[in-house]
């Protein structure tokens, strides 16, 4: 069975929403305004391409990612990889054609068959309600966090507000940098 890791950047109150720049957010670019960049903060970054043998995403991610990450030297890594992206709106046609093999799955329940498959670790970029849909659905294995010594107060949170029972996690890396970002790495207690 693969793995299937949720990777995100968070501001300390949860707000996941727009940390790259994204245009028509109130706090478009959180992760780059207001602390000071430690490389080493992000060397969890590269390893995650390393690590990863596919790419999950939901449409909207898939929609602001396509036409950027294919030519970014940056993301390299994940240019031949296979990639999903769960959708019941999205058609071949909107596909790029310059950013590797990718398959659109229509449901939780066909993101449940991929993880059933042969291979390596399948990461989640982006994708706030595919994430929060994955989570409540129990299908995230693991949680690769970057948290921001910010609050933001408004903004989309990577975590749903869904009444469901407790999920507990184990804390198995963790490190704390001079500008305050905190890396949190939690594997989900089934």
């Amino acid at each position: 069975m693969r793995t299937l890791i949720s990777t995100a950047f968070l501001s300390l109150d949860g707000v996941a929403e727009a940390p790259g720049g994204e245009p028509g957010y109130r706090n478009s670019g959180w992760t780059f305004k207001d602390v000071e960049f430690l490389p080493e903060a992000f060397d969890i970054k590269g390893r995650e391409q390393e690590e990863a043998t596919a790419m999950l995403m939901g449409r909207v991610s898939y929609e602001a990612f396509s036409p950027v990450w294919p030519g970014m030297e940056d993301f390299a890594g994940y240019q031949v990889m296979p990639k999903y992206v769960v959708s019941t709106t999205l058609t071949e046609d909107n596909l790029v054609s310059d950013w590797g093999e990718t398959t659109i799955l229509r449901s939780l329940d066909d993101v449940a068959a991929l993880k059933e498959t042969e291979g390596g670790p399948v990461i989640v970029h982006g994708s706030l309600s595919l994430n929060q849909a994955l989570s409540d659905a129990g299908l995230i294995d693991r949680y690769h966090l970057l948290v921001f010594p910010l609050l933001l107060g408004a903004g989309k949170r990577l975590f749903s507000a869904t009444d469901k029972d407790t999920q507990k996690l184990t804390l198995v890396e963790h490190e704390v940098y001079a500008n305050g970002l905190q890396k949190n790495v939690f594997d989900v207690v089934r």
